[in-house]
């Protein structure tokens, strides 16, 4: 986007609604593919990469997804309860609303338009130098086999969330379903779990060691949003699924010895399986916000790993990807293993 479409953008909302107007699907449709009212898909660099015979994200190293058949979608695309400083998205000029009932698109409309979009984003990369013919001939007209529930907003704040998991999940190509959340809507995560909704692999994206880093990295638009991030982690602790804390460490914000006594109290408070520790990266619009100097090395996320590792008994390193800067611990008695054979985990 340019600095022109930026300056447009925090009037292309109508107040009160999450939907996208004409104005903000001309201005989003520039980086995603808009589907229905609310949801969008992308390509990103590693799918883009795997299509030319990459091995594809870290994802694919530690968990085993098909990265050239990744569908990264969101149901909420331009709208988050969080302004997170690291993010690389717009996120300045998205509203935290509530969906009304008439703007809501079923998720069959999320999942076949989701689907068609990035079909119409891929077919120019099967003629590109390079491309991996089967890659591409799988990647195009295969069913996705991954679902990243993650690409930009919160999308707890979808209400049919729990049934677009669902029916993805039932879906015999479909062998793995990620949601990645900010944890500030706890009573979704336990809806969820109650209505037999819950992804093949939960991610709660962590930054904050304490309620003063919690204000000044997350800035949620909640009073009690450092309560409701330790609601979350408290129900992390029952889910029957594979759990993932994702760090997002940031250089001089929250890489300091307190940081690490902070992360292992509310980690182990979780019990969850996995903990991906990385380094924060600076794309998209969080250069305007933090920028290169903020990145750790990838030695010195193997060092936090490490002091994180020795506060946290129960955990122990298992593998590391450098090209991502991350570090990959797991707890010690969990039942799932490092890879995924089917949606059910």
């Amino acid at each position: 986007m340019t600095d022109q479409d930026e300056a447009r953008l925090d009037d292309s909302y109508e107040k009160g609604r999450i939907t996208f107007n004409p104005s903000a699907k001309k201005q989003y449709s520039k980086s995603y593919g808009i589907v229905g009212n609310h949801s969008g898909v992308q390509i990103c660099l590693w799918n883009r990469k795997s299509l030319k015979g990459h091995r594809g994200c870290y994802k694919v190293k530690f968990y085993g997804i098909d990265c050239h058949r990744c569908a990264q979608m969101s149901p909420a695309l331009a709208w988050c309860s969080e302004a997170c400083v690291f993010c690389w998205r717009p996120m300045e000029w998205m509203k935290k609303t509530k969906f009304e009932d008439s703007e809501v698109d079923e998720p069959d409309l999320v999942i076949a338009e989701t689907v068609k979009q990035r079909r119409r984003l891929i077919s120019g990369v099967g003629g590109a130098q390079g491309a991996d013919r089967k890659k591409f001939k799988e990647a195009f007209e295969l069913f996705p086999s991954h679902w990243a529930i993650s690409l930009s907003g919160e999308p707890t704040i979808y209400p049919k969330l729990g049934e677009l998991i669902k029916k993805l999940k039932e879906k015999p190509e479909v062998k793995s379903v990620f949601l990645v959340t900010n944890g500030q809507e706890p009573e979704k995560l336990d809806a969820l779990a109650e209505n037999d909704s819950l992804p093949t692999q939960f991610y709660l994206s962590l930054a904050a060691f304490d309620e003063a880093s919690f204000k000044k990295i997350n800035r949620s638009v909640y009073t009690d949003g450092w309560e409701r991030l330790n609601k979350t982690l408290a129900l992390m602790a029952h889910l029957p699924c594979r759990r993932v804390i994702r760090l997002t460490v940031i250089k001089g914000m929250n890489d300091s010895e307190p940081a690490i006594d902070g992360y292992s109290t509310l980690i182990e408070r979780s019990k969850t399986d996995f903990i991906e520790v990385k380094s924060y990266m600076a794309l998209g619009f969080s250069r305007k916000r933090l920028g290169p100097s903020y990145m750790e090395e990838h030695d010195e996320m193997k060092v936090f790993a490490e002091k994180l590792e020795k506060a946290l008994p129960a955990y122990a390193i298992i593998d590391d990807d450098e090209p991502s800067r991350i570090v990959l611990l797991k707890r010690k008695d969990s039942r799932h293993e490092n890879m995924i054979r089917n949606s059910r985990g």
